[in-house]
């Protein structure tokens, strides 16, 4: 009788092997992740065994304590087999709280510093992040493919319509929001640099 082939792990695995990966590169305790990130321990260990369905929210604090962008969180621990990401093959996910569907877009692991995240914003959908600074510094830039968004960026506001482009860098919060009755699409360009104060 012919076995069975596995079946590839679920979203929720995904991102709890690379939680526990990411903080085990970091040296972290469970209390110690909780702390430097906010959220709760046992939250933490939900995630971690594949238990929760966490949000975006949720999960970019995750990203905040571990020093990486949101983004990671969702590859795999292994080395990308081809530098060619092919549609079929690029992972999504929705936020269970706003509904916004995200797509790494770029092959994963070490292949390249910079990620290419794709965004489906859903009519009058928003998303706060408490985003904090990272070290080494992470660069993102927002260009909007469809639609219109309004991003705030500290206590700075920026409507951007399609075609528009922002870029910014990840240490304070930042929120998302589409004011309008069309789902938006932006992509999200992603890089990280070490901080001026490390630079030689």
């Amino acid at each position: 009788m012919k076995e069975e082939s596995a079946s590839p792990p679920s979203l929720n695995d995904r991102i709890a092997q690379r939680v526990r990966a990411l903080r085990a590169a970091r040296d972290l305790s469970l209390d110690a992740l909780a702390t430097h990130c906010g959220v709760s321990r046992s939250m933490i260990s939900l995630i971690e065994r594949g238990e929760s369905s966490p949000t975006a929210v949720l999960l970019e604090k995750l990203a905040t304590g571990l020093g990486v962008p949101l983004a990671s969180l969702f590859e795999s621990d292994a080395p990308a087999a081809s530098p060619v990401s092919r549609r079929a093959d690029q992972l999504e996910w929705r936020d269970p709280h706003s509904g916004y569907l995200r797509r790494n877009v770029s092959a994963g692991g070490d292949a390249s510093p910079i990620q290419i995240v794709e965004v489906l914003f859903p009519p009058g959908a928003r998303v706060a992040y408490e985003t904090g600074a990272r070290e080494p510094r992470i660069h993102q830039q927002v260009w909007v493919l469809e639609g219109c968004i309004e991003l705030a960026v500290g206590d700075q506001q920026h409507r951007l319509e399609a075609g528009d482009c922002l870029a910014l860098v990840l240490d304070q919060p930042t929120s998302y929001f589409n004011p309008t009755r069309e789902t938006a699409r932006y992509a999200v360009v992603i890089t990280s640099a070490p901080s001026h104060a490390n630079r030689k």
